[in-house]
């Protein structure tokens, strides 16, 4: 049986400023670009059974670059709506709203951490069917992959805030002794 392989997209503006960034269509950065090319050199000689990604400019230029074929795109995988706190970073929205946590609260006129939980226990139901065939990859962005990996070893989409996730990583999710695990997190590319 195969592995899911998660590749958080490379180096945004947004996020390398530490912008909330979900439903705006941003470009990699230069650093972004150079980060995609070199997790396709970690991803050489690997086959995958699907390539999904999110539909984002930003995760399918980072599976272009990294030499990924997507095989299918999807809304589940699209960064956490971040409604009205689309393009602000966390030191700012805590400047009004001191005690907001994204784990817990989700986003005003947004999305609930159940939302995305939702919408990422989908995603991976799907691709777990896809195992058979072999690995599986999934090009997205971090909150959302953040709540994959949650979900897929039974956590709340709150257990994502325990997960660090780098532009450009690495991640695999498996299984021990039949169940589903973590068998890497936020591996570095360079």
């Amino acid at each position: 049986m195969g592995e899911i392989v998660l590749i958080r997209h490379g180096q945004t503006e947004w996020s390398a400023n530490g912008r909330h960034t979900s439903y705006t269509e941003l470009d990699l950065t230069e650093i972004g670009e150079q980060q995609a090319r070199e997790a396709g050199k970690r991803l050489q000689g690997r086959t995958f059974a699907a390539v999904i990604s999110s539909p984002r400019r930003r995760a399918l230029r980072t599976a272009e670059l990294a030499g990924l074929s997507v095989t299918e795109t999807t809304e589940d995988l699209a960064e956490w709506n971040y409604g009205e706190y689309e393009g602000i970073t966390t030191a700012t929205i805590h400047e009004t709203v001191p005690s907001w946590k994204l784990w817990s609260d989700g986003a005003p006129g947004g999305e609930s951490p159940e939302q995305v939980a939702e919408r990422l226990d989908r995603v991976l139901a799907h691709a777990r069917t896809l195992l058979d065939g072999g690995d599986v990859a999934l090009v997205a962005h971090g909150h959302s992959l953040r709540v994959a990996g949650a979900r897929w070893i039974g956590l709340p989409a709150s257990g994502g805030a325990l997960l660090k996730l780098d532009t450009a990583t690495l991640s695999t999710l498996g299984f021990e002794h039949g169940e589903p695990a973590i068998d890497t997190w936020n591996a570095a590319c360079s």
